[in-house]
């Protein structure tokens, strides 16, 4: 070509056919004219000016270009490149052009010496550009022609590749870098999302979303609030899910103690009514319950005429399988012993009212029967675990006998029966009858905390043992105290107990063992300090053993394994929503994340508890707060799983506040009681 591309620029700015603002500034002394008419420091000023957007283009693309300007200056189809690479600054080179130059000739000299500073940050990137010039500024030309321009942008945060449409797309002013994209625009506003879902304010924006919820959630009795309703699902048809269940209140209860400041009232409110209610007569059908029952669950009906609230109590009569819940007297004495701990306020533990509802509950579960065990004797479906998921006759499937479930002695009831009996023990005033009611709990807690930890573990070695048993052992004398079958021992429980790690099964009774995994018992035994320190960790071992099982992509299973076939129709009665991995029969409940981190925080295993939160932050809440995930992994919204239950939202709050403030942890967790760390009972010589 006989002129330059410096040459052609310069013509085309000094054009009288077509006036345009002129781009050159007032001249400075001192400065040298260079080829093409421009001096030196013209050229430098006009490169870091627009430094930040210029673009790189071998002769014959920018011919192409400036025709285009010179007919409308319109904009060009761009491309942009992967990566803007990093090198040291060093002077850049005159070999560019810049687009719509004329649009900027009016600006301001401040804009101008803020774009000065950018454009000496982003000159270092066309080190490569320049060394491919040669030094009478005339272009290498490459192989093969191309039919993109590379834009360099030095928006640093743009990492990700965005390719423009072949349409033409308008260039538009921005006050800090003088031009952008509105495409730009859009992709950053997608990134900057994308980082807000992913990253801490993410997590934050999800701990105000579940505020909000619970506090949508509040049932207010009098002007008083009293508890939360079970779910908020706008969708599924209420049942009893508008009602305050004592067993679901329990970690919004704790929730609420642990936020700064706390909300202490609702608690307190809460403590006081499932109280008053307890004092009720309870009658089912023509049978009155125990004096010390709790009742699973109240609501607050309105009358119109006249205008009145008035609380409704279930004590077990309306819900399904009619069974009273023995564990709501349980978690009502556990949470007013975290209410205790979190206000330091013994008034109301201290009050007559609730001493003898204390003193109730435990003559309730402590009365003499004929048991010969210290463990408390309940009915299929008392507790968390409110379907039918045992078997009342021994069943022969594929060689082994299945076993009875938590009915009978489930770990879940006893687990909580300690950890109840010793926070009574804290608060229990040795007045009166109190003195005795001590003595007992004290007896009582040495010898369930034995049987427990010697009869419901089972490790490996624990294992093996029971593998090898003798049957039909008589006197104080056996091994094999409760005459179990050692071909009742299903075939999965040898794959899955690691060589590291063990676990308190899920029942004992005789001859009938259920081997099963539940997440509520052991957690709580963590709790409550009724596993050994080393069994404790053990636990810990199993769960990151075996997390792909027991945690899955969403925290986590209640049980393990499911039932299944011809067994799941025996033992649950076909139960339609008791089908394998759903609901209690092997499916994934995120309001369980709190205990789960609660215990790994006790252990000193805190990661344990921070991964299973990373993958509720990553769907609970896309998802609509379910109240349970079905599949072996949990990957799926339980079928018949209501949204928005509140204690989904209360567990993954109460799990983010222990994380945040270990210190919450008091609130829910006991020290190990000297007294029964050694018991003095030990195991037959013959073993």
């Amino acid at each position: 070509m006989s002129k330059t591309l410096r040459e052609l620029f310069h013509d085309e700015m000094e054009s009288e056919a077509t006036p345009k603002p002129e781009l050159k500034p007032e001249p400075v002394n001192g400065s040298s004219a260079v080829d093409g008419g421009l001096t030196e420091q013209e050229l430098k000023s006009a490169e870091a000016t627009f430094a930040c957007k210029d673009i790189s283009v071998d002769e014959a693309i920018a011919v192409d270009a400036l025709e285009e300007l010179q007919q409308e200056f319109t904009s060009v189809n761009l491309e942009i490149p992967e990566k803007s690479s990093t090198t040291t600054p060093e002077k850049p080179s005159t070999d560019f052009i810049t687009i719509e130059a004329s649009r900027f000739a009016e600006e301001s000299k401040e804009k101008e010496d803020v774009a000065s500073l950018e454009g000496e940050r982003s000159a270092g990137s066309l080190k490569k550009e320049s060394s491919e010039s040669s030094q009478d500024g005339e272009p290498m030309k490459p192989d093969k022609a191309k039919k993109t321009v590379r834009l360099q942008s030095c928006e640093s945060i743009m990492s990700d590749n965005v390719t423009l449409q072949p349409k033409a797309t308008a260039l538009k002013p921005c006050p800090s870098v003088g031009t952008n994209l509105e495409s730009f625009d859009a992709a950053l506003r997608l990134t900057a999302g994308s980082l807000q879902a992913n990253g801490e304010s993410g997590g934050a924006s999800m701990m105000e979303e579940a505020w909000e919820i619970i506090k949508k959630s509040y049932v207010y009795y009098r002007g008083k609030p009293v508890g939360t309703f079970a779910a908020m699902d706008p969708i599924a048809e209420a049942l009893n899910y508008n009602q305050v269940f004592v067993r679901d209140f329990v970690p919004t209860g704790l929730a609420c103690l642990m936020k700064i400041p706390p909300e202490t009232e609702i608690v307190k409110n809460f403590l006081l009514k499932t109280l008053h209610l307890q004092g009720w007569e309870k009658r089912i059908d023509n049978f009155t319950l125990g004096e010390g029952v709790m009742p699973a669950s109240f609501k607050v009906h309105f009358e119109k005429h006249p205008q009145k609230e008035t609380l409704v109590a279930d004590f077990g009569g309306s819900a399904i399988g009619r069974v009273a819940p023995v564990d709501s007297g349980f978690w009502w004495i556990i949470i007013l012993r975290s209410y205790t701990k979190c206000t330091r306020d013994y008034t109301l533990a201290e009050l007559p009212e609730v001493q003898r509802g204390m003193k109730l509950i435990l003559n309730l579960c402590l009365s003499d029967g004929f048991d010969t065990f210290p463990t408390l004797l309940c009915a299929d479906g008392c507790s968390m675990i409110d379907r039918r998921m045992v078997s009342l006759l021994d069943v022969t499937v594929k060689g082994n006998i299945s076993k009875s479930g938590i009915y009978g002695y489930p770990i879940e009831i006893q687990a909580l029966f300690y950890f109840a009996l010793r926070c009574a023990r804290q608060m229990l005033k040795p007045e009166r009858d109190g003195k005795e009611l001590i003595e007992r709990i004290d007896k009582r807690i040495t010898a369930l905390s034995y049987h427990i930890q010697k009869y419901y573990w089972l490790d490996f070695t624990q294992l093996n043992n029971i593998y090898r048993y003798k049957t039909e052992e008589y006197s104080h004398t056996a091994v094999n105290k409760f005459n179990v079958i050692p071909d009742s021992i299903p075939d999965w429980v040898f794959d899955f107990m690691p060589l590291r790690g063990g676990y308190f099964i899920g029942n004992v009774s005789p001859a009938r063992m259920d081997f099963r995994w539940f997440l509520v018992g052991n957690c709580i035994a963590i709790l409550s300090s009724l596993a050994t320190p080393s069994q404790a960790t053990a636990i810990m071992d199993l769960i990151e053993e075996r997390w792909d099982d027991l945690i899955g992509e969403m925290p986590l299973k209640i049980s393990y394994p499911a039932l299944q076939g011809h067994e799941w129709r025996i033992v649950t009665g076909f139960d339609p929503k008791n089908t394998r991995w759903s609901y209690h029969n092997g499916g994934s409940w995120p309001v369980l994340l709190w205990l789960l981190t609660a215990a790994s925080i006790k252990i000193g295993r805190p990661q344990i508890a921070k991964r299973a939160i990373e993958l509720v932050e990553q769907r609970l809440s896309k998802d609509g707060w379910p109240e349970y995930y079905d599949g072996k992994t949990g990957r799926y919204v339980g079928k018949q799983a209501r949204k928005f239950q509140t204690w989904s939202i209360a567990g993954y709050l109460v799990a983010k506040l222990m994380v945040e403030n270990p210190s919450n942890l008091l609130m829910i967790s006991l020290e190990e009681d000297k007294k029964t760390a050694k018991p003095r009972l030990t195991r037959s010589v013959s073993f």
